[in-house]
């Protein structure tokens, strides 16, 4: 069933999640610095998420069933060559330049915000820099294109051909995803496509945008923990993501935060 926000009481609902979904994004920044766990940062967002949002982590005992285990953690952090998924440890000690996506997703009365960013332990190097720069641009040219009678395959489009205009490369396993009150639901979004093909879109749609992109190959494996995807020539990967929804002329972006001049 394809997600969409059309009465005022979700479009609430749904600006509200996403905006409590943005400031843990905000919030967490500080604490990214070298020597932190990424339990520690687990931790910290469980708690503001819990406590100070009064929100449920969606992430924390998601999935499951068919003998894999459920996601352990209420965020998740994805270090260097993790492409997504990866699940925070005590183990996991950031080091001076690594470059970490962190992943948050709130239940707020029934709706949920998704949105990830980017983030540096310490002075990272010139490549990942430049990739996460160019993988944020990626999702801006995608949600740009994003109005009624766009299709997917715009979306796709726009994001692929500036991914490979600059030598990276575009995850195809993983995409996008229609998003309300349920965590994952209809369409698919692609970050990858042909223009003018796929679904048409129609305003009150709802879904993620959330482009991977790699430095080197867009292959990737799953470790045995059946969640931690990475690279598979351990190159660096890189994600953003927002929430928004179809407006009648355009979009609405849910979960933008102050440090973006795109929204």
């Amino acid at each position: 069933m394809v997600a969409r926000i059309t009465s005022d009481e979700d479009i609430n609902g749904m600006r509200t999640a996403g905006r409590l979904a943005a400031s843990v994004l905000e919030m967490i920044g500080e604490h990214v610095q070298p020597g932190v766990a990424t339990e520690t940062l687990d931790q910290i967002c469980h708690k503001f998420i819990v406590e100070e949002l009064d929100c449920i982590p969606a992430p924390l005992n998601y999935g499951g069933g068919g003998g894999q285990m459920p996601f352990p953690k209420s965020i998740c952090t994805s270090v260097n060559h993790v492409v997504c998924h990866g699940i925070p440890s005590p183990a996991k000690i950031l080091k001076s330049g690594d470059a970490i996506n962190i992943d948050i997703t709130v239940i707020k009365d029934g709706y949920h915000g998704d949105t990830s960013k980017m983030f540096f332990a310490g002075e990272a190097s010139v490549l990942a820099k430049r990739l996460a720069k160019i993988t944020q641009e990626c999702m801006y040219l995608g949600i740009e294109t994003v109005k009624p009678g766009a299709s997917l395959g715009d979306i796709g489009a726009a994001i692929q051909r500036h991914a490979e205009a600059n030598r990276f490369s575009v995850v195809r396993e993983f995409c996008g995803h229609g998003i309300g009150k349920v965590f994952h639901d209809d369409p698919q979004i692609l970050h990858y496509g042909r223009a003018g093909t796929g679904m048409r879109l129609e305003e009150g749609m709802c879904f993620t945008i959330e482009p991977m992109i790699n430095a080197g190959k867009r292959h990737i494996k799953i470790l045995p923990d059946q969640w931690t995807a990475v690279t598979k020539d351990h190159k660096l990967s890189a994600q953003w993501e927002h929430t928004l929804r179809v407006t009648h002329d355009g979009f609405e972006i849910f979960t933008g935060r102050a440090d973006e001049t795109f929204v």
